[in-house]
């Protein structure tokens, strides 16, 4: 779940477009947010009831709904991930630049290396580490907890300090409040919800009982972010704080500077802050990950993100996942108001369709106390569901129209990695008795040669050892120079044949593959093998220094069918 200071100030944000004067809306829509979160964590009590082994909103949706429904979801997942990154990212970066502005030209930079950080760790373990993490969040809520319970006793004893908004929203007070404002306020405000879903994906993550953990660590989030988002809502009313027009400083770094001028608690606070929303974004390369082995798992995905590392973690998907996230931070300048609107569609969208699955889940298994788990699942559809029909209509311009976009694409794009893994299997399938060894095809061996040395003098020796139909070919760049190599042949290769193709234009690569392709049709019933000589340097620096041509060589063969592609590597001694 977000930083409820975070949702605070989107909720205000939208809300100051029709002035100053309608602050005291943020309230009832905290409370209104409050009243669905509530539902969401009650109907995900039961996804993690019935289905303890994880897997959230994309197993629950295919298995109960069928495969479109459980691809749609496993897509808004997918972006909902890659956005909790960016989001939490951009929001600890601007916590930070709350209190030392002069750091925020570099926004973009220190978001992009949060990133970096992040996935090196990830690719190192670092989510085994519980202790770490669990001291910043400790931190947080009793500094949080104590700086509310230190504005409640002001506002209780009605000495509030004064407040003077910035500048820039003055001449807002003329604005109009309107039902479709309202109702973008409250889409902004329920990305609070964000997070939800991740515990129920990584259930198997928690300590035994696993489901039993994994419920109450969802229940204690969901009742310390609503007395935090509560607090501050109020206290955001009562002072009638309004958010930085250049996000140049937080919400929450404006109410601490406004009731507590103390620059260590300011400090202690908005670096509290910044962290925590390292770990929220952290959250999200344990999801993501896990989501895309379980799809690649299903073939939907491609089958390297279900290789784990070295360290065992799923490489592919944190690499990936903090490329996606990091470009979005980079389209969107790092900007959390920018990223917000693209945020609520899909995360709603995967919890309605979780909620429908586990709903037709009830009344195919008809456990006990399946009409109350049915009721409890079936008002949490209807609820998300109304929300992403909201989140749509008021958020479409805003950059909805981005995940809307999204997401129909990636259902199409897993379908056709299925679909190609579906062809190749029955393309490679080996029927009974086609197993046949005793068949032996004649052989013609073609062996490039660039220059008379030591990597070619082993590679000529291993296609003789093939076959006694060798032919080596040259690529000379005119007559002159390729008489001078028939001239040092005859001198250093003996009778082997060799065959000197004339290039001017110094193109080795196509008359080398139309020689090999014209032999391939004079000679149907023939095996081609290419013996490709390569030197391999000891130092990584030193392969710059090289143009690669027996790789190239072996791309554009491996290209062609019937073409038998042997590569024979020359190691270097100094």
């Amino acid at each position: 779940m977000r930083i409820a200071g975070t949702v605070t100030e989107e909720i205000v944000r939208v809300l100051a477009l029709a002035g100053i004067g309608v602050i005291h809306f943020t309230l009832p829509l905290a409370i209104a947010l409050i009243g669905v979160l509530a539902i969401v964590v009650m109907s995900y009590h039961q996804v993690i009831k019935a289905y303890p082994s994880g897997g959230g909103g994309y197993v629950v949706s295919r298995q109960n709904l069928g495969e479109t429904p459980g691809l749609v979801a496993a897509a808004a997942l997918m972006i909902d991930y890659i956005l909790t990154v960016a989001v939490s990212v951009a929001a600890g970066v601007q916590a930070l630049t709350s209190v030392f502005p002069e750091l925020y030209p570099y926004r973009i930079g220190l978001s992009l290396l949060a990133i970096a950080i992040l996935a090196m760790g990830n690719l190192r373990g670092i989510r085994e580490s519980g202790t770490l993490f669990a001291i910043p969040i400790y931190v947080y809520l009793v500094a949080i907890l104590s700086f509310l319970g230190y504005g409640m006793f002001r506002l209780a004893t009605d000495t509030l300090p004064a407040y003077t908004p910035p500048a820039e929203w003055i001449p807002a007070t003329t604005g109009m409040l309107s039902i479709l404002l309202i109702l973008r306020a409250f889409s902004a405000g329920a990305v609070a919800l964000t997070g939800v879903e991740a515990i129920s994906n990584g259930v198997p993550a928690f300590k035994a009982p696993e489901p039993r953990n994994a419920r109450i660590t969802l229940t204690w989030m969901a009742l310390l972010f609503a007395v935090i988002f509560l607090g501050m809502s109020l206290l955001t009313s009562q002072l009638h704080l309004l958010p930085d027009p250049t996000e140049k400083e937080t919400l929450i770094s404006t109410m601490v500077r406004v009731l507590i001028d103390q620059r260590w608690i300011h400090l202690v606070i908005q670096f509290s802050i910044a962290i925590l929303l390292l770990i929220a974004a952290n959250t999200a390369f344990a999801g993501f990950p896990r989501l895309s082995f379980i799809l690649a798992r299903d073939d939907y995905m491609p089958r390297t993100f279900a290789r784990r590392g070295e360290r065992l973690a799923f490489s592919t998907g944190i690499l990936v996942l903090a490329a996606l996230s990091g470009l979005f931070i980079i389209i969107f300048q790092s900007s959390v108001s920018a990223l917000i609107p693209l945020y609520t569609v899909g995360v709603f969208a995967a919890f309605t369709l979780t909620q429908m699955g586990m709903v037709r889940h009830w009344r195919r298994t008809r456990e006990k106390g399946w009409k109350l788990s049915s009721l409890i699942n079936g008002t949490g559809a209807i609820v998300t569901g109304v929300i992403v029909i909201e989140a749509v209509s008021v958020k479409f311009i805003h950059g909805a129209w981005m995940v809307i976009l999204l997401i129909p694409l990636l259902v199409m794009m897993m379908r056709s990695i299925r679909a190609h893994y579906a062809r190749l299997e029955t393309e490679l399938l080996l029927e009974p008795g086609k197993l046949d060894m005793t068949e032996v095809r004649p052989q013609l061996v073609v062996v490039p040669v660039a220059a008379l040395n030591k990597p070619f003098a082993e590679a000529l020796a291993y296609a003789r050892d093939l076959s006694s139909n060798v032919t080596c070919i040259h690529v000379a760049e005119g007559p002159e120079q390729g008489e001078e190599f028939r001239r040092r042949w005859k001198q250093l290769a003996g009778d082997t044949p060799l065959v000197v193709i004339e290039s001017p234009y110094r193109n080795f690569l196509s008359p080398l593959l139309a020689y090999v392709d014209n032999l391939h049709e004079q000679n149907p019933g023939y095996l081609i093998t290419v013996v490709i000589p390569e030197f391999w340097s000891r130092r990584w620096w030193e392969h710059l220094l090289h143009s690669h041509s027996a790789l190239r060589m072996k791309r554009a063969f491996l290209s062609r069918p019937n073409i038998v592609v042997v590569d024979i590597p020359y190691h270097l001694q100094s």
